[in-house]
């Protein structure tokens, strides 16, 4: 398979439900695969519980991207360290699903858009990591683009930066958290919460409940319609992402780059993945109205690359017509939509190969393969929430990667198991706490790429 995880695609995953477990896991995406699987490691039983499929929705749909560059301070510790923890895995599943070190570039046509770039160097210096500056001529030593090509001015790379294939590798690590005891069953929804005195108790499914103490919400993009139900509630929304499969081209580039208008990334089949950059479509729901105030800082900051929609699609998240309550005796929103697979946008893949064709004129329009979209989880300062649920004891929120979530999801994965268990992260994770909504501290704007 080399494209991304739909419906359609067949059941791996069916192991009957337990009557009890420690912690129960709600999203089989890369959060929750990785949550699950070092959970396990420390001896907890866990229950893995996806509405559909594993990885079906934007971990599989993601750039494939893993990535130290651009990041958010906070986030950087722990992208780090899932770098390291990618390699484990990737020894520890025996499969090959193309991990490998590529470095990531970031672009630059202005001398405006270079000096952008170069500032986030100073964050990199005080991580100790090998990005370093490019100049015009070192981005034509690793990129191949002729003469009377789109010209780079300069950029910035990590070469210690990695990529890998998503549809292949979240269902490899859950296949590895499956041999370690952990119990995972796709097309299981979970339909809501099983409240006891005032906290957790345990999970209703469609297939039967399972108690437990703790649960994780990792819903991606379900996760803030999932908590309301409960009275748990944040500011997540969700926007549209295209991106295109080639077929093979020659290997012009064998890392990741990216500029204005163009990111693209070699395959391990020999085509590459082409992407727009920032280029976003939110669609207008409830939440948008609700969250609206939070969310104008960076919508000013991304005026020109969000479209906005009147309205979601029958049986999104955030559709006008999605039921907001339910009974968890019977068939909710998350069983009426197993996979959220949205249409890509023609505009956008046709965009991708004009695009394509101005930087390297010698290879011309590409020919597309495959095209797909996702919708992707956001914050309105575009970090997580990675957090105890302070009015609900025993519910863990991991959710709002902002398109980040697929690199750093085994050093979220970590964390969230030492929440869990009430140990030490390891890290400084006051960035994303629940609370910074309805604290009354200022949101800092996260990178956008």
């Amino acid at each position: 398979m080399n494209q991304p995880i739909s419906e359609q695609t067949a059941i791996r995953f069916n192991a009957d439900l337990p009557e009890a477990g420690d912690v129960v896991i709600i999203g089989g995406g890369v959060i929750g695969v990785f949550a699950a699987l070092y959970l396990a490691r420390r001896g907890k039983r866990v229950v893995l519980c996806e509405k559909g499929r594993i990885a079906g929705e934007q971990s599989s749909r993601n750039w494939g991207w893993i990535r130290q560059q651009g990041r958010d301070p906070a986030e950087l510790p722990i992208m780090t360290e899932a770098l390291r923890l990618w390699r484990e895995v990737s020894a520890q599943t025996g499969e090959n699903f193309g991990f490998r070190k590529a470095g990531v570039s970031y672009l630059a046509s202005t001398q405006d858009e270079l000096a952008r770039l170069e500032t986030w160097l100073d964050v990199a210096r005080d991580q100790q990591l090998d990005s370093r500056a490019l100049t015009g001529p070192q981005i034509d030593s690793i990129i191949d683009h002729p003469a009377g090509g789109h010209k780079w001015v300069g950029g910035i790379i990590t070469p210690s930066d990695c990529c890998a294939e998503p549809w292949l590798a979240v269902p490899a690590v859950a296949e590895l958290a499956q041999s370690e005891g952990v119990i995972i069953r796709e097309n299981c929804a979970v339909r809501g919460l099983d409240i006891a005195s005032g906290q957790v108790a345990g999970v209703v499914t469609e297939a039967g409940t399972v108690r437990c103490e703790q649960v994780v919400l990792a819903g991606g993009a379900w996760s803030s319609l999932f908590a309301r139900r409960h009275g748990v509630k944040f500011p997540q929304l969700s926007v549209h992402s295209t991106a295109a499969r080639t077929v093979p081209l020659p290997d012009f580039s064998a890392g990741c780059a990216a500029d204005e208008d163009l990111a693209f990334r070699r395959r391990q089949d020999g085509a590459y993945t082409l992407a727009l950059g920032d280029t976003k479509r939110h669609y207008i729901g409830p939440d948008s109205l609700r969250n609206l105030k939070k969310y104008l800082p960076v919508l000013g900051e991304n005026a020109k690359s969000t479209t906005l929609h009147p309205a979601a699609p029958a049986h999104y998240p955030d559709a006008w017509g999605t039921g907001r309550k339910w009974d968890a005796d019977r068939p909710g929103p998350f069983e009426a939509m197993r996979v959220l697979d949205p249409a890509p946008n023609p505009r956008v893949v046709a965009k991708l190969q004009s695009n394509f064709a101005r930087r390297f004129p010698n290879i011309g329009k590409p020919a597309i393969a495959t095209s797909w979209a996702g919708m992707i989880d956001t914050m309105p300062d575009l970090v997580p929430v990675v957090d105890r649920a302070p009015s609900l004891p025993g519910l863990i929120i991991a959710t709002g990667m902002s398109g980040h979530g697929f690199g750093i999801g085994p050093g979220f994965g970590k964390v969230i198991a030492s929440i869990a268990c009430s140990t030490p992260t390891g890290h400084d994770i006051s960035r994303f706490r629940f609370s910074r909504f309805s604290d009354g501290s200022k949101l800092n704007l996260g990178p956008s790429l």
